[in-house]
């Protein structure tokens, strides 16, 4: 890899897969999210649930959230993957929060000294944001603690505020009847798209040059429309094709990522839809 690095001009790869603010490219649909949840945690009320399919930059967007919320003015709890009982989420959240002698508490002591730690950080002037990425897995026991824990609060002030990043299932989950109360304190929500042509020429663009790129176009027009129809604008799939067609430029010495390149990628990249030939398509249109 460092001899592709050396090819391009690179210093570091600009398509992998893990969730590098770094590269964050504030396209459209993500500037909108952004924008959305800033402006929900203002406000100090509510649950704020964003939603998107697998892919689509939940994760790197939640990063990001986390490091702007990083400051003086807030005090976050961030759990990556609460597939776990109720009990286990209260211990991990108190962590979190750096509660002493977690391990040794029982549930009522454990809320007490949740809800105590929750008012020093308010009488320091700050607000408390619980992050919960992948929400879409939280058992149904689990995600009702969450709504109970939201119920901490002073006669002033809420004490906790939430925010759940989640695939479109968890839409389905929060559906429920059992989850009405909670609903009813979404305050906002937000989801994200697929990346249109415009906002993948600008992200494939953008996270080049902060690879270290400073040449021209290094993927051409006809590259990019293939790479938007091959991988359906999804960023995660983008990373992957776009990696793969870098990697064929250079094995063939070539400066620059032609659709022959993306084609390549996508030959030898599997779970995308299969592309038909031609021939095969007039094929079909015939016998239609």
């Amino acid at each position: 890899m460092d001899q592709l690095c050396g090819h391009f001009g690179f210093s570091k790869l600009p398509f992998t897969l893990s969730p590098n603010t770094q590269f964050f490219v504030n396209l459209k649909t993500h500037k909108e999210c952004f924008n959305t949840l800033v402006f929900a945690l203002g406000t100090g009320e509510g649950f704020v649930k964003v939603t998107g399919e697998v892919g689509t930059g939940k994760t790197v967007l939640c990063r990001k959230l986390l490091n702007q919320l990083s400051g003086d003015e807030y005090v976050t709890a961030y759990i990556p993957n609460p597939a776990m009982p109720p009990e286990v989420l209260r211990r991990a959240l108190a962590r979190e929060l750096k509660v002493p002698d977690v391990d040794v508490l029982d549930h009522y002591q454990l809320i007490e000294a949740i809800n105590d730690q929750l008012i020093s950080v308010a009488k320091l002037g700050k607000r408390t944001i619980l992050v919960i990425d992948e929400a879409q897995s939280l058992p149904e026991d689990t995600l009702e603690e969450v709504r109970l824990l939201s119920n901490l609060e002073t006669e002033q002030q809420k004490l906790i505020q939430m925010v759940l990043f989640g695939q479109p299932e968890l839409n389905t989950l929060l559906a429920q009847d059992r989850f009405r109360q909670l609903r009813q304190r979404l305050a906002y929500a937000s989801s994200l798209d697929s990346l249109d042509f415009e906002d993948l020429e600008q992200y494939v663009t953008q996270r080049v040059h902060v690879a270290g790129y400073n040449g021209g176009k290094l993927f051409d027009y006809p590259a990019l429309r293939l790479l938007h129809k091959g991988t359906s604008g999804t960023p995660r799939v983008i990373n992957v094709v776009a990696q793969k067609a870098l990697l064929v430029a250079f094995s063939q010495g070539e400066n620059g990522v032609t659709k022959h390149h993306v084609k390549k990628a996508l030959d030898d990249t599997e779970g995308l839809p299969a592309r038909k030939s031609f021939w095969q398509r007039l094929f079909r249109a015939k016998v239609a």
